[in-house]
């Protein structure tokens, strides 16, 4: 127990930064969802297949490979320079983009095209159609995809550790590391996962109150 109070303070440090790169990241990576997810929707083949490829190879590579390919491949460029915070939030952001693309796609696609129509009739153009018509409606079916893909990748923010990035996991491994005490420790580091998922899935149970189900 004594080892686990003195660790408190650097469970709380990389706590933080676990939360700094989340939120980043999952905003990031919203918006790279967005973007690809309407390139898949586009009436251009060209278009339709680089962000299917985009989606297939992030899909079909396990997030460590990606990790070590932005962090070490990308800085080999001699035009590129990323720091391991910048890596992080890049990957996370990159890797959560791929499955909100499909999930965004999946859930504009669910529409019923007769909102398309009505909206045509009201002499709205595509762009004005999609923003006040179908991705309101669809955002509210995509919702419980986006719960479970954030607490995705929340959980992959630990795997981050492995390029030395101070999280919550890193943290874990310094103290365990120092103390020797590693069932206390991993026990408390885990206990501290649950509680933030935990918290993230109350969040979203309330979102999904007032937004899906009124």
């Amino acid at each position: 127990m004594e080892n686990i109070i003195n660790a408190l303070p650097y469970f709380w440090e990389g706590l933080q930064l676990t939360l700094y790169i989340f939120v980043v990241a999952i905003i990031f990576g919203f918006a790279i969802g967005l973007i690809v997810a309407l390139l898949r929707l586009a009436p251009s083949k060209i278009l339709n297949w680089i962000a299917k490829v985009y989606v297939d190879a992030i899909r079909g590579t396990p997030f460590i490979v990606q990790l070590f390919f932005i962090y070490f491949g990308l800085n080999m460029l001699e035009f590129i320079s990323l720091d391991r915070i910048a890596a992080g939030i890049l990957t996370v952001a990159i890797n959560a983009g791929a499955y909100y693309a499909e999930i965004i796609r999946a859930g504009i696609q669910s529409i019923d095209k007769g909102q398309t129509e009505a909206a045509r009739s009201l002499g709205l153009n595509a762009t004005q159609n999609m923003r006040y018509i179908i991705l309101p409606q669809a955002f509210r079916r995509m919702l419980p995809a986006f719960t479970n893909q954030a607490i995705i990748s929340l959980k992959d923010t630990s795997l981050l550790s492995v390029i030395g990035i101070a999280e919550l996991t890193q943290q874990g491994q310094i103290a365990s590391s120092t103390t020797f005490d590693y069932f206390s420790i991993w026990f408390a580091v885990g206990v501290i996962y649950f509680i933030v998922i935990y918290l993230l899935s109350l969040l979203a149970d309330f979102t999904e109150r007032k937004f899906v189900l009124r």
